[in-house]
């Protein structure tokens, strides 16, 4: 019963490790997919904003790893509704060519990025928390007056044309878009913000950022996708760590059953041991001898867990969508998480890596009882069989 429950113990603790480890990895490509699907892969500023981009634009098709690029401005704003006025951060995109940095083109209604005359596109959020609709004639301003343009010059009358869905909370109930031209109009401006730039490798964006660095130097900044939401990356990594090292405490107590079982067995076979060293068997024979029951444990355990885990990874929105049925508990509700389902992502070498953990430490736990076994003296063993 005691070899029954070490066994269990590990197939909990590494079956718990997979599944937590897969939703994880599944956050963070999810997370990944919606920060380089709003923003292009590397965003190119200027202090100031950028006033010729046409022919920064054509300094950046030079460099081999840039597949396309386009400008964009991005500026706070305010919107005036009825019930008052709210900030936002108003982004003018270029029609034609922003889709081929960014998806936003995807995540807009129908799929196309047609502002026609003075058109905004609302995140679904904003619309819904302003109780807005398609064609309703909404007012944006600039917070930041000048003497070229006076405060009452820069406010805007913009139609809704659409609404979109980044699946970032934070994005969909702050962001709005509109054309370029109505972004220079709006705010006065000769100039762009910035220019997104999509490269041939969004995860090899560090290198190209440093080569593009040699070409643009102060004032300009560059800056990747990694580093727009630098904080979240880096929360995301340590929370991955931290979920692993929290676990695995699971399979460490598993390995302390492990380890008792095997300490009750040398007591409990004191005289086998003694039998067998007085018929030739050596220490080290002795030793192997629990090593491996150890290592038997600990592999059936990692087998069992591993498919568990799998199974269980593999299937985690459909047996979610069960324990909401029954408890009538919704265990990942998409109003906080701003996920249709839970993301989980099995990586083989994720596996491979925990189920070689789990064994090491089952290993590891049936040294002790293995050197005591070894140590016993077989004619105090025997003397009273």
């Amino acid at each position: 019963m005691i070899s029954v429950i070490s066994v269990f113990g590990v197939v909990v603790g590494v079956a718990a490790l997979i599944v937590v480890i897969s939703i994880m990895t599944g956050f963070d490509i999810e997370i990944k997919e919606k920060i380089i699907g709003t923003y292009s892969h590397i965003v190119l500023l200027k202090e100031g904003g950028i006033e010729n981009e046409e022919d920064t634009m054509r300094v950046l098709s030079k460099n081999k790893h840039v597949v396309a690029s386009a400008p964009f401005i991005d500026e706070p704003a305010f919107i005036k509704y009825e019930r008052g006025v709210i900030g936002i951060l108003l982004r003018g995109l270029d029609e034609k060519r922003e889709g081929a940095v960014s998806n936003v083109k995807e995540y807009v209604d129908g799929g196309t990025l047609n502002f026609g005359e003075n058109g905004i596109i609302l995140g679904r959020e904003l619309a819904k928390a302003l109780r807005l609709k398609k064609g309703d004639e909404i007012t944006v301003f600039s917070p930041y007056p000048n003497e070229k343009f006076p405060y009452d010059q820069k406010r805007g009358k913009f139609t809704m044309v659409g609404t979109f869905v980044s699946g970032r909370y934070d994005y969909d109930a702050n962001l709005a878009f509109v054309s370029l031209e109505s972004a220079k109009a709006l705010f006065g401006k000769n100039s762009v913000s910035g220019i997104g730039i999509k490269v041939d490798n969004e995860f090899n964006v560090n290198k190209i950022k440093r080569s593009l660095q040699g070409t643009f130097r102060y004032p300009f900044t560059i800056k990747s996708w990694m580093d727009l939401d630098k904080n979240l990356m880096r929360a995301l990594a340590i929370e991955k760590k931290m979920m692993f090292i929290i676990l695995a405490l699971i399979i460490l107590v598993a390995c302390f059953n492990i380890a008792s079982s095997l300490i009750m067995q040398v007591l409990e076979k004191t005289k086998d041991i003694g039998i067998l060293r007085a018929i030739g068997a050596t220490a080290g024979s002795i030793r192997m001898i629990f090593i491996f029951l150890g290592f038997m444990t600990g592999i059936l355990g990692v087998f069992l867990g591993s498919l568990c885990g799998i199974f269980i990874a593999g299937n985690i929105n459909v047996i979610a969508d069960q324990v909401e049925k029954i408890t009538g508990f919704s265990l990942f509700p998409s109003d906080i998480y701003y996920l249709s389902e839970i993301p989980a992502k099995i990586v083989p070498g994720d596996i491979a890596f925990i189920a070689v953990f789990a064994l090491f430490l089952a290993v590891l736990a049936s040294l002790y009882p293995a050197w005591k076994a070894s140590r016993l003296n077989p004619i105090e063993a025997i003397r009273y069989e």
